[in-house]
């Protein structure tokens, strides 16, 4: 068992310093960025749809932050391809933990499911689920 948990530190480790997919899109379909205000973690989800609009093709991040919110993205950025909109808003923090392969802590568990939490912000906006405009009026 402590050997389990001491390879899946690694990978997130490697993930943190290695992230996959990290930069901006040059045409993301939608992006959004979100942050978690007790750690200060910020990340940006650029997602590129393909033409049917609802398959995830490409998922880039950035952003920086601990470890966990980091390699999460990381990670995350190479699960959601081949998703739709509706799986990736299905996700919830079991995926996360289960994906991350470590037991997160209370405290941690806003860090790792950070990325996820962003996505699904994103593809809601886009989807016009989320009105983030009712605000401002238009000019």
């Amino acid at each position: 068992m402590g050997m389990g948990s001491d390879m899946y530190r690694q990978q997130i480790l490697d993930h943190y310093k290695n992230p996959r997919n990290y930069g901006e899109m040059e045409d993301p379909t939608f992006s959004h960025v979100g942050e978690n205000p007790s750690c200060g973690d910020t990340i940006k989800m650029d997602v590129r749809l393909e033409d049917d609009g609802d398959t995830i093709e490409y998922v880039a991040f950035s952003g920086d932050g601990c470890a966990i919110s980091q390699a999460s993205a990381s990670m995350l950025s190479q699960q959601l391809p081949g998703k739709t909109l509706s799986e990736l808003k299905e996700m919830d923090r079991d995926d996360i933990v289960d994906m991350l392969g470590v037991d997160i802590s209370p405290m941690r568990i806003k860090c790792a499911v950070l990325a996820e939490k962003v996505a699904q912000d994103g593809a809601k906006i886009y989807q016009g689920e989320i009105d983030l405009d009712k605000t401002k009026t238009e000019d």
